[in-house]
């Protein structure tokens, strides 16, 4: 494993994070696309016939949705751990140290998240088919399926699962020193891993999408800034409580 360079230029530094800061502008301009446009969200108007949400277009608009919509959301909130692999393997001189493995390692961790994007596609196709969302606005809509979502999303907040892959989101050099692997495919395999422990800090909040909309931008943009102040300002322990304790009790007033 390289030591970390702490003297990398910010020129070398911008350049080493240029694949990555590309990809999510990419994916926040394409989001804004398909929120601004849905008909250019492949199946879109299959998806407005009755029992057509499992077919081959809607299916697969539903997924590039959600793996854009991942992509532009989590990337910035990875930021940290993507600076802090980029920094440390910079000094890997003698392994030839570039982009391309940084590059690699923000591929690996969108490709944890696309992962969890197929399976939120599927059940998004699921409740829609069985009625329980609305194939227009994309949402639940008031109601038990809503207030279930939000009671678990608050549950989760307290269990130890969440707390742990908490825990190794915030704190980069601990992940990069037990989980380091050279080159190209070891930076795309860390990167695999990171975005796994991602993905169990925050799944259950990407499910506030379906009761807020799926392409609701202000719903997209207050639960992005919200993970990165999660995952990111230290002492934010007692937020993830409190924030359970709200979804909680906005759960059950929507059961009732």
């Amino acid at each position: 494993m390289g030591r970390a360079d702490l003297h990398l230029s910010p020129a070398r530094l911008a350049g080493l994070l240029g694949g990555p800061v590309a990809l999510a502008l990419v994916s926040w301009v394409y989001l804004g696309m398909m929120i601004g446009d849905m008909s250019i969200i492949p199946g879109m108007a299959q998806m407005m016939m009755p029992g057509q949400m499992f077919s081959h277009a809607p299916l697969f608009g539903l997924f590039l949705m959600w793996a854009v919509m991942m992509a532009a959301m989590m990337l910035p909130t990875a930021a940290p751990m993507i600076t802090a692999y980029a920094r440390m393997q910079a000094g890997d001189r003698k392994r030839g140290a570039g982009f391309i493995p940084v590059f690699m390692f923000s591929g690996g961790y969108v490709l944890a998240w696309a992962a969890f994007s197929l399976a939120a596609a599927l059940l998004q196709a699921g409740l829609t088919h069985l009625a329980l969302m609305s194939s227009m606005m994309m949402n639940a809509g008031p109601g038990p399926l809503a207030g279930g979502i939000l009671i678990m999303a608050g549950l989760y907040q307290f269990t130890p699962l969440k707390q742990a892959c908490l825990s190794l989101c915030r704190t980069p050099l601990s992940f990069l020193m037990t989980e380091w692997r050279d080159g190209a495919l070891g930076a795309l395999q860390m990167g695999w891993r990171h975005g796994l422990f991602c993905i169990g800090c925050c799944w259950a909040l990407m499910g506030l999408l379906f009761v807020g909309g799926v392409m609701n931008t202000g719903w997209i943009i207050a639960i992005t800034l919200y993970v990165l102040i999660e995952k990111t300002v230290p002492g934010s322990e007692w937020l993830t409580k409190l924030t359970g304790l709200g979804m909680i009790g906005a759960g059950g007033w929507l059961m009732t």
